[in-house]
């Protein structure tokens, strides 16, 4: 039987031409640091939240609010979605996952996806990470190379980000998925800042300091960590971790 998505939707805004980004947790955290600091610094409101029967069974509560753990958040001003959850998904919900964001994103007359992912790499923040980017088709590609991103030669993507290279390439849509090194097992917050930075070069138009999010590092570990701990009850099958 087939898993359904729902998207149950708060508000309207015109996001016509515009970028979603998607920011399920990864490798070091670095699409939920990256993309919890982009709509706080960016002031996004959440039009949307993600609902499933496979999802975990907890309300995130912020400011005495509680929140659906996959929702959507969005600016209309500056035509940017972006997806994100406190829980990495199970691996049967990475296709229908991908494929409802995509669809949405169509269907909302967006231009693109950005999709935020770690690599794990071993070491300290002694070395800086590195930012790699993949495009879906030649138009996203050609926006790499402009931006000055590399472009990963060989290798491999996973999870929704690499089902939504596929699909997007499969229907000719532009997602390009940005890669940063990120340590395995730690909020990465160095990892988390190129991400935001390779968003700039791609959303000039945002231009948002990276630095600033360095300095949060340990209070946002602490925040993850909390999280972490609070939602590990609630998740249903064994197999399943919080974060990676």
């Amino acid at each position: 039987m087939a898993i359904e998505i729902e998207i149950r939707k708060f508000k309207d805004m015109n996001l016509t031409g515009g970028t979603v980004l998607e920011a399920f947790p990864s490798v070091g955290l670095v699409s939920t640091i990256a993309s919890s600091y982009l709509i706080s610094t960016l002031e996004l409101d959440q039009i949307c939240a993600l609902e499933s029967e496979h999802f975990p069974p907890v309300s995130m509560v912020y400011s005495t609010k509680p929140k659906f753990p996959a929702r959507i958040y969005a600016r209309e001003d500056l035509k940017l979605a972006i997806f994100m959850s406190e829980f990495p998904p199970h691996t049967k919900l990475h296709r229908p996952l991908a494929k409802r964001l995509l669809s949405w994103s169509m269907d909302q007359g967006c231009r693109r996806i950005l999709s935020l992912e770690g690599l794990p790499r071993p070491g300290s923040h002694d070395v800086e990470p590195e930012l790699k980017g993949v495009g879906s088709n030649d138009a996203a590609r050609a926006e790499l190379e402009k931006s000055g991103i590399e472009q990963m030669k060989i290798g491999m993507v996973p999870g929704v980000s690499g089902v939504l290279l596929n699909e997007g390439r499969w229907v000719g849509f532009n997602v390009i998925c940005l890669l940063a090194d990120a340590i395995p097992d730690h909020p990465d917050a160095f990892a988390a800042a190129k991400l935001v930075e390779g968003i700039n070069k791609l959303i000039p138009e945002i231009d948002v300091e990276s630095e600033p999010l360095l300095k949060q590092a340990a209070e946002m570990e602490t925040y993850i960590n909390t999280l972490k701990e609070h939602a590990r009850p609630a998740m249903s099958e064994p197999s399943v971790q919080m974060f990676r």
